[in-house]
């Protein structure tokens, strides 16, 4: 019973389900009418007339509807193309619509319901547009490809491409491609264009010829398959053809001489022309010449890029003797490699039967070769030696004229073959000697290994052998000369003098000698100190090249001279002096400076040579420009000279006009006095013109000497030196009597007494006075009157601290130092005091 129950519940539910379903299920179909899609079909770009019907959208509906449209067509792109009758639901088309922009229009209808307004019906429309064919295939521009004329055929010149906007799902938008013509026609050449899609290739047949046609025009045709009309258009493929090598060069002729003379280079003595129909300046049309039958290089061939032509040049001196014609041959061939095409036949299918050669075939035709002969010219060779170079040894110091080597020439030209004359070329040292005919080398001078012209034990020099040829001509020959050594020279020395410091303990210093010699005959070295040195000096060690020299406590500051015995490792030795310079270093550290500035090497001697040498030239210079007559002063004994400073500059002033008589006789030409013995002082003076100036001097005429005996018979003439303006002085370290030189040696004992001679200096006085004054004096013009001239203030006078201090006791002038005054100042104190020259002539003292 319960079972029955729960049966009976579950049927009444599952009873319940399937009505419910069965509701919903009606709504579900309904609803579905809302989505019935219509499509209708619209011809692109129809002509007409507008609007035309497209057609209706039928509704099943019991009451009144109103239909509306919207999206593409009415108010989306394209709009204003479609609308619809409300009532009835025709659907028209207003205006054109091109398919290339617009294949298919979506728009969606509603029906609502005009009492209430509700929507009944929604559908989703569709507006296909039918293509028509409207446009024409076009290819994608101007084409234009270069080819090379050694392509060869079936190869793709070109591939071209054509695009119609035509659905290209229909006859519109397919098309074919095709060659219309070809310009310029060539029977040698065909070309051809396979398709594929919407590209076609390009090939050709045949051969290509440069020198036919260098350019080819194709003219390509894109037509689509319309079934109602077919449009076309074409576009343009052009070829441009390289040229290439298929035009060989020919030989046309040469130009120039084909002599060259024998040991010239350089030059060009041949050029050679070809001609060539490829296009000039391309690798098909510049040459390539190769030169054959020169082994030995002598020449070169090459190509002129102007002309094209082959230069023949010498590069290597040719030899006359070695053949006096040169047999070449000359090829030619293009930089680029040689071909050639040639059309056997035209078959409709396939490619065409053609012959073409290139690269490395073997079929390539000859090469075409020109033969050359070139003349040499015989000219004069040099001669040459055999050996050129001869190596000896020689012991150095050999005596002159020992004999090296002899050197023989040789000379290809049997005309100059034994006629040469045979010169020394190179000899740095003058060491050598060549016989002129023989070749005969031999010694000028004793060689020396240690010679600076010698180069590690080598001395060099070049010997030339000339003949008479036209020009001359000459040949070399090298004599190396190895030298022998000798023990020669003694070891010396590297420096001679050092410096050492004072110590409480001993201490050592290096020495080192040195020997041009090699061994054995040079270190190593045995030192030996000489003289008194035990227990200051010694050497340890006392063999090698350097020893130390150590110095024991014992030695004192101060320099030191050594001597030292070097022996070579022969037994030859030098004595050589070893200056040293010890000094207490605690004081100074200058102590090796100080022991260098001592020493004198050889050019601070010749510096201090030179500067003497200088300084003597400027004194004679100097005594040239000066030099002048002067008379000579001999002072008396009672010389004031030593209150006065010597001022013998007295002249008269530049604005004075001093007239000078013609006959004026200079009184004061140059006397030599020289001072022959110091012991026994006897003065020798020259004539110079005294006879003529001093009366009574005739009998000393022939060089008077004068000495103590001679002064009575001097004032027994009534003349003394002071006429002639000479004095005396006292020997003394007086500046006057040593400036103007009038002895050599020690001092002058001469004296004269004045009292014996005061009559005579009397008279000489007056006479002078008398002459001088009229000689510088005009009328009204006397030289007391002028004003005194004023000089550049030239500082104060240098004081001398050998001098004694002189002092002036006012203005009051003691006459009796005016007695013994020079000529020339009496002369001046007659003119400013000629009261006090008054007292003293009318007092007798003169």
């Amino acid at each position: 019973m319960a079972t029955m129950g729960a049966w009976t519940i579950s049927m009444l539910l599952i009873l319940a389900v399937v009505l419910t379903d069965s509701a919903t299920s009606r709504g579900k179909i309904r609803q579905k009418r809302n989505w019935i899609i219509d499509s209708f079909d619209m011809e692109e770009e129809y002509p007409g007339p507008y609007p035309y019907k497209l057609g209706m959208i039928q509704l099943d509906v019991k009451y009144l509807v109103n239909l509306h449209i919207h999206g593409q067509g009415v108010d989306l792109d394209p709009k204003d193309v479609l609308e619809i009758d409300q009532r009835d639901g025709t659907l028209w088309s207003k205006r054109k619509v091109n398919f290339e922009e617009y294949k298919l229009l979506k728009l969606n209808f509603e029906a609502k319901n005009v009492s209430n307004g509700e929507v009944d019906t929604r559908l989703g429309i569709e507006i296909q547009i039918k293509d028509v064919n409207d446009n024409t295939p076009q290819l994608e521009g101007e084409y234009k490809i270069s080819l090379d004329e050694s392509t060869k055929q079936g190869k793709d010149v070109i591939t071209v491409r054509a695009d119609d906007l035509d659905d290209s799902t229909t006859s519109n938008g397919t098309f074919d491609l095709r060659i219309v013509s070809v310009t310029p026609q060539d029977p040698d050449i065909d070309f051809v264009i396979a398709q594929e899609d919407t590209i076609g290739k390009i090939t050709f047949k045949g051969c290509l010829n440069y020198e036919k046609y260098q350019k080819y025009t194709i003219l390509v045709e894109a037509k689509d398959r319309g079934e109602v009309v077919q449009l076309s258009s074409t576009g343009t493929v052009t070829v441009n053809v390289n040229d290439q090598n298929n035009q060989p060069p020919i030989f046309t002729g040469q130009t120039g001489s084909g002599i060259v003379k024998e040991g010239e280079s350089g030059m060009t003595i041949l050029r050679i022309q070809v001609s060539d129909e490829d296009t000039e300046g391309t690798p098909a049309w510049k040459a390539k010449y190769m030169l054959h039958g020169d082994p030995g290089g002598y020449f070169k061939i090459t190509t002129d890029p102007e002309t094209n032509e082959g230069v023949l040049t010498v590069v290597k001196p040719l030899d006359y003797e070695d053949g006096q014609l040169r047999k070449l041959s000359v090829t030619v061939e293009n930089e680029e490699p040689y071909f050639t095409c040639q059309v056997n036949g035209r078959p409709q299918q396939g490619l065409w039967d053609v012959a073409w050669v290139g690269g490395d075939s073997d079929n390539l035709p000859p090469v075409i070769s020109r033969p050359i002969t070139i003349t040499v010219e015989d000219t004069n060779d040099p001669p040459f030696f055999l050996p050129d170079v001869k190596n000896i040894r020689l012991m150095e110091n050999s005596p002159v004229g020992t004999p090296l080597e002899k050197f023989t020439a040789d000379d290809h030209d049997g005309v100059y073959a034994s006629s040469f004359e045979y010169q020394v070329g190179k000899d740095p040292a003058g060491w050598v000697k060549v016989d002129s005919k023989t070749g005969q080398v031999s010694t000028t001078k004793v060689l020396d290994r240690e010679s600076p012209y010698v180069n590690d034990s080598l001395y060099t020099a070049i010997i030339w052998a000339v003949d008479h040829g036209e020009p001359p001509m000459t040949g070399t020959g090298t004599l190396n000369i190895h030298l022998i050594d000798e023990n020669d020279n003694v070891p010396v020395l590297n420096e001679n003098a050092l410096a050492m410091c004072l110590s409480d303990e001993p201490i050592s210093a290096s020495i080192t000698a040195q020997d041009l010699d090699l061994r054995p005959y040079s270190d190593p070295f045995h030192f030996e100190l000489l003289g008194d040195v035990h227990g200051r000096w010694k050497l340890d060690p006392k063999y090698g090249t350097k020893v130390n020299l150590v110095k024991d406590t014992a030695v004192y500051a101060g320099h030191h001279e050594l001597t030292l015995k070097i022996s070579d490792s022969q037994g030859q030795h030098s004595l050589q002096n070893l200056s040293v310079t010890v000094c207490d270093c605690t004081e100074s550290q200058d102590c090796i400076s100080r022991s260098r500035s001592t020493e004198m090497g050889g050019s601070a001697i010749g510096i201090v040579i030179l500067g003497l040498l200088l300084l003597l030239a400027l004194l004679l210079l100097a005594s040239l420009i000066s030099c002048k007559s002067e008379k000579v002063f001999i002072q008396p004994e009672e010389s004031p000279g030593w209150h006065l400073l010597p001022s013998n500059i007295e002249t008269p002033g530049t604005d004075c006009k001093v007239p000078y008589p013609v006959d004026q006789v200079d009184i004061g030409k140059a006397v030599n006095v020289k001072l022959i013995n110091s012991t026994n002082p006897v003065i020798v003076m020259q004539e110079s013109d005294m006879k003529s100036n001093v009366p009574g001097f005739s009998q000393y005429a022939n060089g008077v000497s004068l000495n103590q005996q001679s002064t009575q018979e001097i004032a027994s003439s009534k003349k003394s030196f002071w006429d002639m303006g000479f004095g005396y002085e006292e020997a003394s370290t007086r500046k006057s009597f040593r400036e103007f030189g009038y002895a050599e040696g020690s001092m002058m004992n001469r004296k004269f007494s004045h009292q014996e001679s005061s009559s005579i200096r009397r008279d000489v006085l007056n006479s002078q006075l008398i002459q001088r004054l009229d000689m510088l004096e005009t009328f009204e013009n006397e030289l007391g009157d002028y004003d005194p001239h004023v000089y550049a203030y030239e500082g104060e006078p240098a004081s001398d601290a050998q001098l004694d201090a002189i002092s002036i006791p006012g203005s009051e002038v003691d006459s009796n130092l005016l007695q013994n005054l020079h000529p020339k100042f009496r002369t001046l104190a007659n003119i400013c005091r000629p009261d006090l020259m008054e007292g003293i002539y009318s007092n007798g003292t003169v």
